[in-house]
Formats: structure tokens, C-alpha cells, sequence
């Protein structure tokens, strides 16, 4: 028998402060804003699957409304109650934008923990009564043995991003953990992640969204929304990451997470979406914000405020620049900071957030400064996504100066050499230098710019020399959904063959890709599963495919060992030199009495680089070591179909060692400097469509 059953709980009025529910000495506060709502009920649950509250508490604004909140002091209730609101109001939505239905039930924007076990969307979207179909809260306990853990500090230059997805990255057969898909199933992970080498996870979303949000036609396949990009609630876990959800453990099991990562000296970077919600457009469900106050939380048309403004592709724009909704989102990512020790947030399509009042944009957007501003965030990384889905695009340009960028000019130059086109090698040399025409005239430093080749959203490394054009037919949308200007090469035949010269070539091509996100300046991220060629058939938008298609598949942990094991070398590599990861932008000058320039350019010949040439594909640099332990690095990429004898540069009291060359076959492809011998000349065969790396020793390797 429930400990519920036939209790009514004694309330007092509560207090509005702090909004959300809080668990107290002598009860529980509830408190949520509604500025508009003229009735508010309070339904408490025994379990996160009862159809029917074992109480229902009506409040009054005479009594439970202080300005724009409501609330109540439940005494005695006990951390374990599941809840949901109901609201009653003007509903006259193209005057006000005003959609208060006092039959839905809504879920508190606040709340620590939320059930998705009965959920139906469908039934959010029409009017009437959704009790039986509705998400509920929880009352948490929040408190946490941390055991001295704090969030974890390292500078941002030594940053190497791993980017995941929770549940994908351990729910194929072969991951081999006792709890697959879930925060516990990634802790079981963190040796794989630790001999990798990475500094930082970035955790595709882990706040709750909603799974049932993709088109019909998708739904009618019986896909789902798989990487998260629609969060209903923002400081809840999702509970399909969570072990035991219904019991109430999302913050302890994503705290565990956080704990075991930060033991293992790896970062968490969480990627959030403050652009939109789960309650799309004019058609979408009542969830939360849009039976609260529409009006406030979201960008309405001024002349009809039925219709959302949609700037994200997603239905709805959250209005975060509003005072209110601003503060919503500042006090969110500080929570996640304060209480939960994340490292850092990635915001999706973050340039949304730069719009003010009608969608205009924002020279100093309040929200973003006040999230480069606050203190509880001053040492948490923050990485936008500076574009929207309505045309805007900010990288180089984003609001502030903290701002990390997903550089896509990065991406798609490094893509566009490698795939062999010429001409473009002064473009390349920008981009290897952390993009400085984007950032330094801004005072930026070359930590601004997060550098990828690949991500979660289109081609994998594997899929991006192995296909010409997208095949997203199985996410039923007709192949329509999806970038169509993927700027990938499939070496010679479109997917999956058994010509062994073009597994060869696209085995190159992707360690090629390997190893220049990691010799280039600034913040380098990769995508999980590329380092052993994981494959999604050439699907580029695999957001709604929770199958075997999108997993990461960890029989190819053996099956491509080769490649695993250059990535990591290649990490290594990155790390035992600081003239990789400077904290300034170059300047080719000689500095701190170094007997180099910190960087000199080439091009077939030694210092000619061919910057004007329209033919151009071979471009090589020598960078000038930074610590006295360290080795000089010279660096030659030729993504040409010929091969070139190359010469080396001569520095005085050095002498050159191959560390990497591309083109050669595991584990010649990488040599660690203890089985480094002297060159003994100053020539090397440079092969095709390979990168070759030097380290320049004083003596003898050590």
C-alpha cells in the first residue's frame, strides 16, 4: 500500500521564493510563475504511473499568488511525491498569445526530475483532459555525497573535445555493460575514453526531451527522437539515460557520471538548447511554458500571436532576451554548474538567443552577456553554435568574448582539401591557425575557435570519404532531410565495397582528416566512434535512428585497431607539443629568443609557399617548439595525386625524426619519439594524399 493512500496533506501558503519545488524541514514549497493564470491547482501522485492524485490542492490568488508567482507550503510531504500543475486563464491566442487550457496538465520548468512513463504527445496536442497521458514531476532530495569532487578546471588551449551521445555510445550488443544506453553504461567506458586520450566529453543533450517529437511520416516507422534536440525540461536528467527513473535517482546517476569523469581528469560539456522547446508551433503539445505564459516565453508574430516565430526550424523560438525567460536560462546553467559540476555547455543553434523583441537582432544581447558575466560561470567553458536556422550566422562575430565557436568555416575548408581541391591552400593555412581572420581583430585568441571536421550532425569521418551524397531514405522524410552539401569525396565508388585501393585511399583520407584537426591551432573536437571508422550507410542526419545505425559499434574497437590506435598516437602527439596548443595567435616572427620563427610556411620548395597558385594542393609549415624539452615540428600536407621529394628545413643543432606519415600501413604510420632514428638527410618522398610529420630533437629522441 502506498504511503499516500486516503492522506491528505495540511498546506499554508508558501512562499514564492526560490521558484520551483523545494524540499524543506517540515514539507515541501511549491512554487511556479504564471503572471496571467486566474486558477492554479496542485495534483500530487503516489507513483509516477497513477492515473489518479491521491490529493488535489487548489490555490487562490488571494492567498498563493505573490506578483507574477504561485505557490504553496505542502507540510510533511515527503521527497518521492510525484506532481503536476494545472492552470486556468485567458485563452485568446491570437490577441495575447495567451493558450491556458485548465484541463492540461502541465509540468513545473523547474523541477528536478520528470516521468515520461505515460506520455502521449499526441493527446498534449488537442484540448481537453490529459491526466491519464501526461509527464509528472518529482520532489527530489537533492543532497549528494560529492566525496571533494569540483567541476574540473583545465585551460582551454590543452582542450581535446570528444563529442558523444549517452545513449547511442553503449547500447549496441557489443558494448558488453551492464546497464547499456544509460549514464551508468558511460561510466563503464571511461578506460576506453581515458586511454584515448581526450580532455572533455560533450554530451549530446541530457537534459529531458522529448522522444515522440519527429514527423509522422518518422513516427509512422516507429523512429524516435534519438539526439535530444527537444528539451521540455531543463534541469531534469533525462530519465531515459537513468537507470532507475521512476524511482527518482536522475540527479545521483548523472552526479555519479560527473564524479567518475572528473576522477579520470575528463571534462563535461554539456550541449544544451535554449533556442526552442519541445512545445513547437501553433499545433504543438501543452507541456509547460505554453500553458504558463506563452506570451512571455516565446517569440510571437505581432500580428497574429497564434503563430510562433520560428527562427530554429523546430516550430518556436524561446524569447530569451525577455527579463524573465533571461534569468530562467542564466539560473539553469548555473544550477547545472553549481549542483551538478558540469564543465562547460555547447548551445545549439545559439545565435537564436541573440534575438530581441520581434526577432530582431541584438547587438549585446542581455542573455549572452549575462551568461559570459556571471560569476558561477566564470570558469565554465562556453562553445556556441553561432548560427540559426533562419538565415543568421555569427562565426567570427558572435556576441562577447568567451564565446568558443563550432568554427563551420573550418569544417568545410578542411573538407574541401581533403577531398583534393585546389587552390585553396592560403584558405587552409588560416584555418590550421585557428582562423585568425575571424578572431584577432576582435582581441579573440585562438581558443575561439572550436575545430571540426566532423559531428554528430551529418557524415561521420568514415561515411565522409566513403559517400558523395546523403541516403537518409530510412528516416522517412524522402531523403529531403539532411544537408545536401556535404563536401565529401567516396575515393572512386559511392558506399560500401571491397576494392582494396579504395579502402586503402579512404583509410588515408580518414587519418588525413585525423591529423589535421589535431595539428591545428585552437580547440580541436571529435566525433565518437570516428577514430574506428564507425559507419551510419551514409545516413547524414541520423537524429531520429536509436538503432544499430547510429551506435557505436565496439567490434570495431578490434576490427579497425589501426585506426584507434593512430588517433591516439596523433593525441599524444598534439599533447607533448605546446607550439600546437598556443595560447596566441602566430605571428611568424622569432619570440622568447627562440632560434625559430614560431611558424614559417612552404610549399614544394622550402619558403614558397603558394599562396596564389590556383593549382596549388601541397602546403607544409615548420612550427618553433614553445617548452626547452620540446621538439620543433615540421609538417607537410599533400593532398595532391602526385607524390613530391620534399626538403627539410635545417635548424641549427637539430635533427629531424619521422613521427607521422599517413601513408604508411599500423603502426609504421605513427613512430613515438623513443623509436624515433635521425632522417640523415634532408629529402623525403612525400606520398599522395598523405600528411607527414616531423619532430625536430636537439640529439638524440627522448
Amino acid at each position: 500500500a502506498s504511503v499516500f493512500m486516503n492522506k491528505n496533506y495540511k498546506i499554508s501558503p508558501g512562499t514564492a521564493y526560490p521558484i520551483g519545488t523545494r524540499l524543506k524541514r517540515g514539507g515541501v514549497n511549491f512554487s511556479i510563475f504564471s503572471r496571467h493564470a486566474t486558477e492554479v491547482e496542485l495534483f500530487l501522485y503516489d507513483s509516477s504511473t497513477s492515473l489518479e492524485p491521491f490529493q488535489v490542492i487548489p490555490l487562490t490568488a488571494k492567498v498563493h499568488k505573490t506578483f507574477y508567482s504561485w505557490h504553496v507550503h505542502v507540510h510533511d510531504l515527503p521527497a518521492g511525491t510525484w506532481f503536476t500543475w494545472r492552470m486556468d486563464g485567458p485563452n485568446n491566442t491570437s490577441e495575447s498569445g495567451l493558450r491556458f487550457d485548465k484541463e492540461k496538465h502541465l509540468l513545473d520548468p523547474w523541477a528536478r526530475a520528470v516521468s515520461d512513463k505515460l506520455w502521449l504527445r499526441d493527446s498534449a496536442c488537442l484540448s481537453g483532459d490529459n491526466q491519464q497521458t501526461s509527464m509528472r514531476n518529482l520532489v527530489v532530495d537533492e543532497s549528494y555525497d560529492w566525496e571533494g569532487d569540483t567541476p574540473y578546471v583545465l585551460k582551454s588551449e590543452n582542450a581535446i573535445i570528444y563529442e558523444l551521445h549517452v545513449g547511442g555510445f553503449t547500447q549496441h550488443h557489443a558494448s558488453g555493460v551492464k546497464n547499456p544506453g544509460s549514464f551508468a553504461g558511460l561510466i563503464e567506458k571511461i578506460p576506453y575514453l581515458k586511454a584515448l586520450g581526450i580532455t572533455h566529453v560533450e554530451l549530446l543533450p541530457v537534459m529531458a526531451f522529448d522522444e515522440q517529437d519527429v514527423p509522422k511520416g518518422t513516427a509512422d516507422l516507429g523512429l524516435k527522437n534519438y539526439w535530444g534536440y527537444s528539451t521540455h525540461s531543463f534541469f531534469s536528467p533525462h530519465p531515459g539515460y537513468c537507470v532507475t527513473p521512476e524511482q527518482g535517482t536522475h540527479l545521483q546517476e548523472f552526479r555519479d557520471l560527473v564524479k567518475a569523469l572528473h576522477k579520470a581528469e575528463i571534462g563535461v560539456i554539456m550541449d544544451v538548447v535554449f533556442n526552442h522547446t519541445s512545445e513547437a508551433g501553433e499545433d504543438g503539445p501543452v507541456i509547460n511554458f505554453r500553458g504558463m505564459g506563452s506570451d512571455i516565453f516565446y517569440h510571437l508574430e505581432a500580428s497574429d500571436k497564434s503563430k510562433y516565430r520560428d527562427y530554429t526550424g523546430c516550430g518556436n523560438t524561446v524569447n530569451a532576451n525577455h527579463p524573465v525567460v533571461a534569468n530562467f536560462i542564466i539560473s539553469c546553467l548555473e544550477y547545472w554548474v553549481r549542483e551538478m559540476h558540469v564543465d562547460g555547455f555547447r548551445f545549439d543553434l545559439a545565435s537564436a538567443l541573440a534575438r530581441g523583441e520581434n526577432g530582431a537582432v541584438l547587438h549585446d544581447p542581455p542573455v549572452l552577456w549575462g551568461i559570459e558575466l556571471s560569476e558561477q560561470l566564470a570558469k565554465t567553458k562556453l562553445i556556441a553554435e553561432a548560427w540559426d536556422a533562419a538565415g543568421l550566422y555569427q562565426v567570427g562575430s558572435f556576441p562577447g568574448y568567451r564565446w568558443g565557436e563550432w568554427n563551420g568555416k573550418y569544417r568545410d575548408s578542411m573538407r574541401r582539401f581533403i577531398r583534393g581541391d585546389q587552390g585553396i591552400v592560403a584558405e587552409v593555412a588560416t584555418r590550421l591557425c585557428a582562423s585568425s581572420d575571424l578572431y584577432q581583430h576582435q582581441g579573440l585568441l585562438p581558443v575561439n575557435s572550436i575545430n571540426f571536421i566532423t559531428c554528430h550532425d551529418g557524415f561521420t569521418l568514415n561515411d565522409l570519404v566513403s559517400y558523395n551524397g546523403k541516403h537518409n531514405l530510412a528516416n522517412g522524410e524522402d531523403n529531403r532531410d539532411g544537408c545536401n552539401n556535404s563536401l565529401s569525396y567516396n575515393c572512386g565508388v559511392e558506399g560500401e565495397t571491397d576494392d582494396a585501393t579504395i579502402l586503402a585511399l579512404r583509410k588515408k583520407q580518414a587519418k588525413n582528416s585525423i591529423a589535421l584537426l589535431l595539428l591545428s591551432q585552437g580547440v580541436p573536437m571529435l566525433l565518437a566512434g570516428d577514430e574506428v571508422l564507425n559507419s551510419q550507410q551514409g545516413n547524414n542526419n541520423g537524429y531520429c535512428q536509436d538503432n544499430e545505425l547510429t551506435w557505436f559499434d565496439w567490434s570495431l574497437t578490434e576490427e579497425n585497431a589501426d585506426m584507434l590506435h593512430f588517433v591516439q598516437q596523433m593525441i599524444v602527439l598534439r599533447k607533448r607539443h605546446k607550439s600546437l596548443m598556443r595560447r596566441r595567435f602566430l605571428t611568424g616572427e622569432k619570440v622568447d629568443g627562440r632560434h625559430l620563427p614560431d611558424i614559417q610556411w612552404h610549399g614544394v620548395e622550402l619558403d614558397k609557399p603558394q599562396w596564389l597558385e590556383h593549382d596549388a594542393q601541397v602546403l607544409a609549415f615548420t612550427l618553433a617548439a614553445v617548452g626547452d624539452q620540446e621538439a620543433d615540428v615540421h609538417v607537410i600536407l599533400n593532398m595532391s595525386e602526385a607524390e613530391w621529394v620534399m626538403q627539410l628545413p635545417a635548424v641549427e643543432d637539430r635533427e629531424w625524426h619521422l613521427a607521422i606519415n599517413t601513408a604508411l600501413k599500423s603502426p609504421q604510420d605513427t613512430v613515438p619519439p623513443a623509436r624515433q632514428t635521425p632522417l640523415g638527410h634532408e629529402n623525403y618522398l612525400v606520398q599522395a594524399r598523405s600528411i607527414v610529420v616531423f619532430e625536430g630533437w636537439e640529439g638524440k629522441a627522448v
